[in-house]
């Protein structure tokens, strides 16, 4: 995921992501047919960063981001200070 595009709203650390969206886990999970992470809280998904897929996070926080160039919202978990099947690959 290229992160140059992305304008980053608001940034939570995840056990205030968690309790604002109300849920007890999030669920990192990986895209069989493409290789790419995910997370999973409750009945909703989010993107991971480069990082998270490569696993080198020791300070995850989630930021509400836009597309500049699509327009798209969405959450994405990364790691702080960087600007169909699945399987579980963690929890938080």
């Amino acid at each position: 995921m290229v992160t140059k595009d992305l304008i980053f709203r608001e940034t939570w650390s995840v056990p205030e992501f968690k309790t604002r969206q109300g849920v007890l886990d999030i669920e990192v999970k990986r895209n069989e047919k493409t290789g790419k992470l995910f997370f999973v809280y409750g009945f909703e998904t989010g993107a991971c960063s480069r990082k998270a897929n490569s696993g080198e996070m020791d300070n995850p926080v989630i930021s509400q981001v836009i597309s500049s160039t699509t327009g798209e919202q969405f959450y994405l978990l990364h790691q702080r200070g960087e600007g169909g099947g699945a399987t579980t690959m963690f929890k938080l």
